[in-house]
Parts: structure tokens; sequence; C-alpha cells
């Protein structure tokens, strides 16, 4: 069962599909990631942060994993250390996204995950803004949101591609 300040991620995940590729954006720790790698056990997942000190420490978090399934790299939201199209899903927890970063990373049909939990400093009235104009700008279309807990998550598609999610 996840920590409590991951349950509005663990209601999103049941929107994301099967994702072969997932992307964690200011990770931290590793927490969220390492979540992820649970929910989706044949996906690979990346967590990215702009602390190195982050990074280490999810690094050191991961333990045997002779597949390289789980992984960590400096990186910030707006400006994401892969190439265009590579990611089944993006996830980001507690933050604002960058809309255009998240869309360019993902493959089209690809899912956005923002989970917030009662420790995010972003005011539900701009959770829903940055869904409707940050987020259809950039190509998104809602698919889920709902309050959840102590929290709440939006799940969005990149149009262009399978709204079910299913990998090619």
């Amino acid at each position: 069962m996840p920590a409590p300040a991951l349950t509005p991620l663990a209601a999103a995940v049941l929107a994301a599909g099967e994702p072969e590729r997932v992307l964690e954006v200011e990770c931290g720790s590793g927490d969220a990631t390492l979540f992820l790698a649970r929910e989706f056990p044949r996906a690979r997942v990346r967590g990215v942060d702009r602390s190195e000190q982050a990074v280490r420490e999810a690094t050191a978090r991961v333990g045997l994993d002779p597949e390289g399934r789980v992984a960590f790299k400096l990186g910030r939201p707006r400006s994401l250390p892969f190439p265009e199209g590579h990611f089944d899903l993006v996830v980001l927890v507690d933050g604002a996204p960058a809309a255009t970063e998240a869309a360019r990373v993902l493959r089209p049909g690809g899912k956005l995950v923002l989970a917030y939990t009662k420790y995010s400093r972003a005011p539900r009235g701009l959770r829903g803004w940055l869904l409707r104009r940050g987020l259809a700008g950039a190509g998104f279309e809602s698919v889920a949101v709902a309050e959840v807990g102590d929290g709440s998550f939006s799940v969005a598609c990149l149009r262009g591609g399978d709204p079910a999610g299913a990998a090619d």
C-alpha cells in the first residue's frame, strides 16, 4: 500500500494504461519513481531532478537492478535530457508542469500525470488553470481529474495517438 503522500499518484496511474517508458520529473529522492517501477513492472522508469544530491540519494535507493529498469539523471523540467517522443508516461508530483517540454518527450497518445498531495504549494485553482490553459495549449486533452484523500490528480493525453495509451 502506498504512503498517504502517494495516494493521488496511486489513483492516477489507474488511468495511465501500461506504459513501456515512464519519466518522473523533479523526482527528489525517488519515492514516486520507485513506486512507478513497482506499479509498471515491465516498464523502464527514469527519474530526473535538478539536484545532484537528490539524484545520488535516489540512485542509492535502487538496489539490485540487473536489467537497468530504474535510473536517475540530472535534468530540469524545461530542458529534459531525453529525445523527442521517448516516453509513454510523464509524471510530476507537487509541481507545475513545463507543458511544452513534457509534450516534446512524450509520444503521441502518451499520458501526463499531475499528482498533488497535501504538501503541494500550488493552490487548487491554479491546478485547474494549468490543466485547462497550459496543457491544452501544448496539445493535451484531459482524461481524468479527481480529488483523492488529501490531494488530487489530473491525467492528460497528448493528442495524436491512441487515447487508450496502449503500447505499439
